[in-house]
């Protein structure tokens, strides 16, 4: 333990051992925010004997991701392996993989890069005859991008229309655009999280057998999570509320969100 310990400042060695609830950091650049997270990680499983797959470890980018497995394994060797760390959408890949036939899809689905997209959201902009200028794909994919990060299923997103002309007919888009995307077996980077929610929403089973299986949650660069990212977080550590989420403020693409 003294090992894990050894080189924390005051208040990392706080947060390091403050295992029990939720615990929120915020610090600035630099402060040593993934250090806290990796040596907290090696801490439970040290010093408290979680095991390794009671651990959920998540972070934003793939970068910042193998930088916290290669850190963790440094700390802990080969039980960092039985870990589930990674992305949010790695992460919730996995739970696709195993349950996304629940919501009627195949659990060979395959996810459309930004090339598939653009390609099927042209289709259907040509099926609703709309004008290509006036309706690009680009635009018309970024406004379904953040519909979807709010969180709103095409019906939702046209009650929300209020007879704005442009979102109206985006919104036909968006529904023709979801219906193509499971008639090929297919989803996007942006459904990869709400799809998992989904599934957890409506299936109890599944998510009582995650929300007992990580018993410990942590979240670096928490600042930048969006609604979808957090609705899921607050999911997984409903039953034990051991969630440790690590973030500065000054440097988030989203509000910063307390809970």
């Amino acid at each position: 333990m003294n090992d894990i310990l050894e080189g924390l400042n005051n208040k990392q060695y706080e947060a390091v051992i403050n295992t029990d609830g939720p615990c929120l950091i915020i610090a600035g650049a630099g402060s040593g925010k993934t250090k806290v997270l990796t040596h907290k990680i090696a801490y439970l499983l040290n010093e408290k004997d979680i095991k390794p797959w009671n651990i959920l470890a998540i972070t934003f980018t793939n970068k910042a991701a193998t930088e916290m497995k290669t850190r963790v394994e440094g700390l802990v060797g080969n039980a960092s392996n039985d870990m589930w760390m990674g992305t949010f959408h790695s992460i919730c890949v996995k739970i696709l993989r195993r349950f996304i036939d629940r919501i009627g899809y195949d659990t060979s689905f395959i996810i459309f890069d930004t090339s598939d997209q653009r390609t099927l959201i042209k289709e259907c902009i040509k099926a609703q005859n709309l004008d290509e200028k006036l309706f690009a794909d680009r635009a018309v994919l970024s406004e379904i991008s953040n519909a979807k990060n709010e969180m709103l299923e095409p019906t939702q997103y046209a009650l929300r229309t209020n007879g704005d002309y442009r979102k109206e007919q985006i919104a036909k888009v968006y529904s023709l655009y979801q219906q193509r995307l499971k008639e090929n077996n297919a989803v996007d980077f942006d459904d990869i999280i709400n799809l998992t929610i989904k599934i957890l929403l409506e299936n109890p089973d599944v998510l009582a057998y995650y929300c007992d299986k990580f018993k410990y949650v942590l979240v670096d660069e928490y600042q930048d999570t969006n609604k979808s990212q957090f609705t899921l977080l607050t999911m997984l550590a409903s039953k034990y509320g051991n969630i440790t989420v690590v973030g500065d403020n000054d440097q988030g693409i989203y509000s910063f969100r307390r809970s």
